[in-house]
């Protein structure tokens, strides 16, 4: 388990945003909010439907890169342990306690290799993805020089054309290395149709995700023939896990935004054209207003230092009267055209893309109720290596 932090020596507005029991008004800005019931629903509802669909849940630590809020996952919503996308991030849920661990991402330079074979003598399960085969004897002569055993998905390209091999042949000659060599596991197949994660249309995301559920019937049907069986066919995001778990060939779902939203992931529609409401959103900016010497706008804390644009600006939670229009690197310039905002008056963003944004901050600050309940740090800040 992750060692108890001691904040109460931790100085406000220097060290960290908030103490435990203070008001909500009295956070330092800008800072990551979490409203705790928000996120506690979010983690539940999609824990229910993983175990309501027969599929396994393993939360994408990438996205909130915090030991805490994984072991919330597990806690209450069953999610059977993290995937990420580094070592030195795994190593932290590894040293955090978390016990099973997919690195859903290629491991190749021999100094992350070896520190990846170490890591199941922290008592983690280890998996990582493999799409090319002189990558096999690399991972196995780690394994057997640290006495452990790496366990190894074949990665499929089913439609980002980022890594993976093509289906057939490919996916068959890799698993026989794996399986063959000293030290490692084949334990699967990880097939994550990032590219259509953020198309707004549904019938667009079932049309992208149909191609690729049957790119991965494939693979898994021409292992089965020659007797290399998947205890793992992952993938699944928070804009396609319906597909995957109803899709009878994948069993572990790899949702991570769906605990936070952002505002992309709000755009896109259900079957009926309606904006997906199964989760809401539970993480913000808090920010303060600093300067209205205009009065038809109004100067926030929270410029770009502070959250990621890449999939446009935030919008301000609850508000239609003012919205967040533009950010510089330490401002953010909200058009406020009745002038209704005040000097000091707090306003909560929804980021554009959460993942980014977190890796941000060092702190979220849990809310309940108006007051803060929570401290944890972002474990994995920086953990990019």
């Amino acid at each position: 388990m992750s060692p108890v932090l001691n904040t109460n020596t931790l100085e406000v507005g220097y060290d960290i945003p908030a103490h435990i029991g203070m008001d909500e008004a009295d956070i330092q800005t800008p800072c990551l909010v979490v409203d705790l019931d928000g996120l506690e629903k979010n983690i539940r509802v999609m824990g229910d439907y993983a175990k309501s669909m027969g599929v396994r849940h393993r939360a994408h630590g990438k996205m909130h890169k915090s030991v805490d809020i994984a072991n919330l996952q597990e806690k209450l919503g069953g999610s059977i342990g993290v995937c990420c996308q580094k070592v030195s991030e795994a190593e932290v849920f590894a040293r955090g306690g978390i016990k099973d661990i997919l690195i859903s991402n290629q491991v190749t330079h021999p100094a992350k290799i070896d520190r990846l074979a170490r890591m199941p003598k922290l008592g983690a399960r280890t998996i990582c993805c493999v799409d090319d085969i002189n990558n096999v004897a690399d991972l196995s002569a780690a394994a057997v020089k640290h006495g452990t055993q790496i366990e190894c998905l074949v990665e499929i390209d089913c439609g980002s054309a980022r890594c993976g091999v093509q289906t057939g042949q490919a996916v068959v000659d890799l698993a026989k290395s794996i399986n063959a060599a000293d030290g490692l596991k084949f334990s699967g197949i990880q097939a994550y149709q990032g590219a259509m994660q953020h198309f707004e249309s549904f019938d667009a995301r079932k049309e992208a995700m149909d191609i690729a559920i049957e790119m991965v019937r494939d693979s898994v049907n021409m292992l089965a023939v020659e007797s290399l069986e998947c205890d793992i066919v992952g993938g699944g995001g928070t804009g396609s896990y319906y597909f995957e778990s109803s899709s009878g060939v994948f069993n572990e779902l790899q949702c991570g935004s769906y605990a936070f939203m952002d505002a992309d992931y709000q755009k896109i529609k259900d079957e009926n054209g309606e904006k997906i409401s199964e989760f809401e959103n539970s993480l913000f900016i808090l920010t303060t207003v600093m300067s209205h010497a205009k009065r038809d706008k109004a100067i926030v804390d929270a410029g770009l230092k502070v959250q990621s644009v890449d999939s446009g600006l935030p919008y301000i939670f609850g508000r239609e009267d003012v919205e967040y229009v533009k950010c510089t690197d330490e401002h953010g310039v909200v058009s406020d055209p009745n002038n209704v905002l005040k000097i000091n008056d707090t306003l909560k963003l929804v980021p554009g893309h959460c993942d980014p944004t977190c890796n941000l901050h060092d702190w979220y600050v849990g809310v309940r109720n108006g007051k803060v309940e929570s401290l944890w740090p972002v474990s994995a800040r920086g953990k990019a290596y």
